[in-house]
């Protein structure tokens, strides 16, 4: 496994040069899957205009549709785009696309992009979700595998560093990737040219990545992987292929960011990277050896500072399970669901808790308290159980003037926020 990262600021394309990697041979075709995709047209593009590929074949699930412009710029370019219809992972699909080659120009090389995304925490998963992760996937690998080991062409991969990280909620989609990815490294081992590509996120936003909130992308940015740019993705492309390896993880990867960061937030492959250690959530909370737990420093305050350290408590973490740069603008009565919500965000969050407190949460724990106060109420609640049948204060009409300049404050704070931050912010002081 080699990653080869992309710093920010840097030009790939002027640090590394492609002339050390296998050329393109421009006398045959390319079989491309998944490639009128976002990503597959920058790469066929590529192929193209940068290595002079003149013949490809292109396996796209809905055929040409939507894709005359992209087709007719090729063709400009004296390209020979034929485009076959249907699923990649459809052995029989694959098995026409490649008969349809013509003699006179023969396969030279496959390029797998194909995939498809079903995030759902790991309860929720099914046969049959999971199977529609890994068909197109991993099943149409393995296809193109078996029908194309008699040409010995290359077969290029795109994988996924999801194989490699193992994020939240992305298990058939990481199995998926680690298929492909031990599929390149036993044809390597066979003497078969092969090379899977583990990426994280790039900028330009495909059929995987579309529906990602501005809140996913500061989250996926925590972890210390930040997109990749179309110019630095390719550049990168041309440099995994130079290296003679089997899986390679090209990754723009920010170590400064990693420093400092929460447990969540940092995958454990890259704490390495960090150059401060990161610490443990419960070390966080106080409960390290020698330091004062969270429940003692309860038992020493009122019940009005229990509740406002824990809805502190609560809006840190739900800040950063959303990317927020500010806690404070988490609105305390807003229902999670109203914020982005989903079920891998709320284990997310009862996983940051629970290190947090040093309590076994439920799994719905988010929807049995739906708003960042009553969650807070409900932690006090077990934190200190003596404490329980002490009537929690309902919210004053007036609570909004119990600290002065609060909302004066609060305003000064949206020059820099996100619209999701603003949008929160706004509901919050309107509620009260």
């Amino acid at each position: 496994m080699l990653i080869t990262v992309a710093r920010a600021g840097e030009s790939c394309s002027a640090r590394y040069g492609s002339g050390d990697a296998p050329a393109w041979r421009t006398d045959g075709t390319v079989l491309v899957t998944g490639g009128l995709g976002t990503l597959g047209q920058l790469l066929v593009r590529h192929l193209v205009v940068t290595h002079g590929v003149r013949r490809l074949t292109v396996v796209a699930r809905s055929g040409a549709t939507g894709a005359d412009a992209f087709l007719r710029e090729l063709r400009a370019e004296g390209a020979d785009l034929h485009v076959v219809a249907g699923d990649a992972g459809d052995r029989d699909v694959l098995a026409g696309a490649l008969e349809s080659i013509p003699a006179d120009r023969p396969l030279t090389a496959v390029v797998h992009l194909a995939g498809v995304l079903d995030d759902g925490v790991l309860a929720a998963q099914t046969p049959e979700r999971v199977s529609a992760v890994l068909r197109p996937k991993a099943d149409a690998a393995w296809h193109l595998h078996e029908l194309t080991a008699a040409a010995g062409v290359p077969l290029v991969a795109y994988s996924s560093v999801s194989s490699a990280l193992g994020p939240a909620g992305q298990a058939g989609y990481a199995a998926a990737n680690a298929f492909v990815d031990a599929l390149a490294a036993r044809r390597h081992a066979a003497g078969e040219p092969a090379l899977a590509l583990g990426w994280g996120l790039w900028d330009a936003r495909s059929g995987l990545t579309g529906d990602l909130a501005d809140t996913d992308v500061r989250r996926i940015a925590r972890s210390g992987v930040k997109p990749l740019s179309s110019d630095q993705g390719l550049a990168l492309f041309d440099l995994a292929r130079a290296t003679g390896e089997p899986v390679v993880f090209p990754l723009r990867l920010d170590t400064a960011g990693l420093r400092g960061g929460a447990t969540d937030d940092v995958p454990p492959l890259l704490r390495g990277l960090a150059r401060t250690p990161v610490r443990r959530a419960t070390a966080e909370a106080g409960d390290a050896p020698g330091q004062e737990s969270l429940a003692e420093r309860l038992g020493r305050l009122s019940a009005p500072e229990q509740d406002e350290l824990l809805l502190d408590l609560v809006r840190g973490h739900v800040a950063a399970v959303l990317g927020y740069d500010d806690p404070r603008t988490v609105g305390e009565r807003r229902p999670f669901t109203d914020i982005g919500f989903d079920s891998l965000r709320a284990l997310q969050l009862r996983n940051r808790l629970g290190g947090a407190t040093g309590l076994r949460l439920s799994a719905t724990l988010v929807f049995d308290y739906p708003t960042p106060l009553a969650l807070g109420q409900q932690l006090r609640t077990l934190l200190v159980p003596d404490a329980g049948d002490q009537p929690v204060p309902a919210p004053r009409a007036d609570a909004g003037s119990e600290r002065p300049g609060a909302h004066e404050a609060a305003l000064d704070r949206l020059g820099s926020a996100s619209r999701e931050e603003v949008f929160d912010l706004i509901d919050d002081m309107l509620s009260e």
